[in-house]
């Protein structure tokens, strides 16, 4: 059974979370929290690189020791020294980690203090009001737990989108190894590039149903079978994952696509404009009078209708069928449009790789510019520049700039934006760089009006150009911060300050709906990797796709622009 990248990353996690709850070195459990990151950033398969004998020692923060772990957790499917902490620490512990409020620290108090070892435990004991009495926690934290604990509950599971593609591309890979299929093509929300996914929809062409479906069923990933027939099955993979599989003639192709693509409302809006001109448009493809008219392509399905192409991200009936019959429809950004990357740390703060690897792998994507925006040093990160190491980091800028030539290194920092709106970085400094990133990275419990009069003032300042991960959220760990975006985009708008879309597939910070917002209201965006390796460079795909599904369009993104028009539009002083 394949072992995948977002599984050892998890597995890293978990034993860095029962560290931290045990109270260990915390140089150990930041080791474990680095390793996995990286592997999560990693462009290619940590098992296959493990299978043809590739080391994995020497990737950043990944030693010999942990490189030892990772590949036993490959190549046996399980970790020693995860059982042997599991044996000290319950491993439910963990999960009380993921509840918003309740970090490793807080939850080894309540473990030592109340003997709270589950989520019933946690739930009780807040019911009872045990945990107001203990330090640092109030009556508030006890209804704020609870609170959350009944919305956890609550919430469908859902997988991040580079999660979801992880298991894809795998499975996918599988079933094509059947000489008799043709397309496989994932499709739902996945396709459309929604920022989570709560399950995979599979489409298949193959004339042999359930040939395909037999061997679908037989993936060695598969936990549980919900339902199977001749052309179809529904499975539950061993992360949780549901798929659902269905198999098509190549005459069907299209419209099943189409179907199996888009939102609920968007299909049946296309069901209701076949209706009006005679045809019935489903799964199988476009009859008129019981005859089958089309449905080999999706182009035959719009068409049939009356409409151009729509793009898959579109298709959410968020008014792209009108624009469609108006001629308006937008050319989405590509990949191919990112000239560079305009947020990237190294390890001289919190990242593990160095400044000229970084340059380089920028370089090797053809970029022509990248910001180096290291953290200042009153971030909650441990290790941000104080006034000197950033001079020292500006002159190596400088004197690499000079020695490479091909490709502009901005001189730049994410400094952060305090509690009263003030960039954390004093004016001689802001001078010397080309672009400063501001971002929130503490004080996100301020209400909506104390947040966005924060954010606000720090707009005010002439130096900032852009607004990073604006909401803060980091996808199923953290929820936004109480905000007014539409007071921010104004804002924004108003001094002409760039807002963020956070490639970073634990942030897609903006989400698609305030990205079109800042579209419409004439605010230029940027697409930034957030990336604090070489790897984490190649997430700027995610960012795109979160781009396209908010109709934005290379014009709209400042970072598709060549440096010397860049240069001057993101020049405040």
């Amino acid at each position: 059974m394949a072992v995948h990248n977002a599984s050892i990353a998890d597995t890293l996690r978990h034993i860095a979370d029962l560290l931290e709850i045990e109270g260990a070195n915390p140089f150990r459990i930041r080791a474990y929290r680095r390793a996995a990151q990286t592997i999560e950033d990693l462009p290619q398969s940590a098992a296959k690189m493990v299978a043809e004998g590739k080391p994995l020692a020497g990737l950043p923060g990944i030693g010999k020791d942990l490189a030892g772990k990772i590949t036993e957790l490959v190549t046996t499917g399980r970790l020693v020294a995860l059982q042997e902490i599991e044996a000290r620490t319950p491993t439910t512990l963990a999960v009380l980690t993921t509840i918003p409020g309740l970090g490793p620290k807080r939850v080894h108090l309540l473990h030592q203090a109340l003997g709270i070892k589950t989520v019933k435990d946690l739930e009780r004991a807040a019911k009872t009001h045990k945990i107001r009495d203990l330090r640092g926690f109030t009556a508030k934290t006890e209804e704020k737990i609870l609170a959350e604990i009944k919305k956890t509950r609550e919430r469908e599971q859902r997988f991040k989108i580079s999660t979801a593609e992880d298991f894809a591309q795998s499975l996918c890979a599988y079933l094509k190894t059947r000489p008799e299929v043709g397309h496989v093509v994932v499709a739902g929300s996945y396709r459309r590039r929604k920022d989570t996914v709560g399950d995979l929809d599979i489409l298949v062409t193959c004339a042999k149903g359930p040939a395909v479906v037999a061997h679908f069923i037989a993936y060695d990933e598969v936990a549980e079978v919900l339902a199977k027939g001749g052309t179809r099955a529904t499975v539950i993979l061993r992360s949780g994952v549901q798929v659902d599989l269905r198999v098509v003639p190549e005459k069907s192709y299209g419209a099943a696509l189409h179907y199996f693509t888009g939102s609920k409302s968007h299909n049946i809006a296309i069901r209701k404009l076949g209706q009006a001109r005679g045809l019935k448009i489903n799964e199988y493809g476009i009859f008129r009078d019981g005859r089958r008219i089309g449905g080999r392509s999706e182009e035959e399905v719009f068409s049939a209708v009356g409409l151009p192409y729509i793009e898959p991200e579109l298709r959410e009936d968020r008014g792209e069928i009108q624009t469609a019959y108006a001629g308006a429809l937008p050319k989405l950004i590509t990949l191919a449009d990112i000239r560079g990357d305009l947020h990237v740390h190294t390890k001289a703060s919190d990242g593990k790789s160095s400044l000229r690897e970084m340059v380089e792998a920028a370089s090797a994507r053809s970029y022509e510019y990248l910001a180096i925006t290291d953290h200042t040093k009153h971030a909650t990160v441990a290790r941000g520049l104080d006034e000197k190491r950033l001079a020292k980091q500006l002159d190596e800028i400088e004197r690499l700039n000079a020695e490479l030539g091909k490709i502009r290194i901005l001189k730049s920092s994410e400094v952060d934006i305090l509690a009263d709106g003030k960039l954390d970085l004093n004016e001689r400094m802001l001078q010397r760089l080309d672009l400063v990133v501001g971002a929130v990275h503490y004080k996100f419990e301020l209400d909506s009006r104390q947040q966005t009069e924060r954010i606000l003032r720090a707009m005010d300042n002439k130096y900032l150009s852009i607004l990073a991960h604006p909401t803060g959220r980091l996808l199923g760990e953290r929820p936004e911060y109480a905000i007014d975006l539409e007071r921010v985009v104004e804002g924004a708008k108003e001094r002409g300050v760039a807002l963020e879309l956070n490639a970073h597939p634990a942030r897609l910070d903006l989400d698609d709906v305030h990205c079109k917002l800042a579209k419409e209201a004439g605010v230029k965006l940027v697409i930034s990797t957030d990336a604090h390796s070489t790897f984490g460079l190649d997430t700027m795909r995610f960012g795109i796709g979160q781009a396209r599904r908010a109709w934005l369009e290379a014009k709209d993104v400042l970072n598709t622009q060549p440096w010397t028009k860049l240069k001057k539009m993101i020049a405040r002083r």
